[in-house]
């Protein structure tokens, strides 16, 4: 895989390969992410978009290639190591992922609740949940329950939730699909300002183009099952390539 920078990556993914049955998603995709950037990954819908993320943290087993997460080889990590990485990749679920049953405090506080090991057992989570709440402008709505919010909000708090436990790397799923256009434009500012605060490096997966348009730094168009074209927006915009110009019309 060919690097266009000197920086260290955060996360490699190298000839990934992934299928289901005769279904070849995957056909050795090669990815990089380096530190404070914001990559996007376009497709169309069945393209292994989210495969390929999935893959990422652990969540399917891929067939064949490598992918490196902070130096650690996925392939050769227990679950502890497993565990521990996913306290520094933030993952916010195309569907929010809510727990219906919860308040939107006790969904902030799963995660803490959970990974004891960074931050030890908290005797009061207010101070961290309600600065999670802040920065997605909804510290309001700390005691409603899932059904009391509007789509967009609880895009927002699954955020917020991603959030609390300060990673390093977030993974975006479609943060856009099923929003509103106003809703939208509010959820990429917001990841923008998120990338800007923290510094997080972050994968977005998307179909939305106004999302690509706004919020990457750099672009890969998976097609075929592979890292077909990579560039800037503005570069992936101007090709001639009839498979390119496709997504930008």
């Amino acid at each position: 895989m060919i690097k266009t920078t000197n920086i260290k990556p955060i996360i490699q993914v190298i000839n990934l390969h992934k299928s289901f049955g005769s279904n070849h998603v995957l056909n050795g995709f090669n990815m990089y992410l380096n530190e404070g950037e914001n990559l996007v990954v376009m497709g169309k819908s069945g393209s292994g978009k989210s495969v390929m993320i999935k893959c990422l943290i652990g969540l399917e087993e891929y067939d064949g290639g490598k992918i490196i997460i902070m130096d650690k080889n996925m392939k050769n990590v227990n679950q502890s190591e497993l565990n521990e990485i996913r306290t520094e990749v933030g993952f916010l679920f195309q569907g929010s992922a809510l727990y219906d049953s919860m308040s939107v405090r006790e969904n902030l506080e799963f995660p803490l609740r959970r990974h004891t090991k960074k931050f030890g057992v908290i005797d009061d989570t207010t101070p961290l949940v309600m600065d999670a709440l802040v920065n997605v402008g909804l510290e309001n709505t700390i005691n409603l329950m899932p059904n009391e919010l509007s789509g967009g909000m609880k895009r927002r708090i699954a955020l917020a939730r991603t959030l609390i436990l300060q990673p390093k790397i977030i993974l975006y799923d479609e943060p856009t699909t099923g929003l509103d256009p106003i809703t939208s434009k509010e959820i990429i500012e917001l990841i923008k300002s998120i990338q800007k605060k923290y510094k997080t490096s972050s994968i977005i997966i998307t179909h939305d183009i106004d999302c690509a348009r706004v919020i990457a730094n750099r672009m890969i168009l998976l097609i075929d099952g592979i890292n077909y074209a990579e560039g800037t927006f503005d570069e992936l915009a101007s090709s001639k390539d009839p498979k390119i110009e496709a997504f930008f019309k």
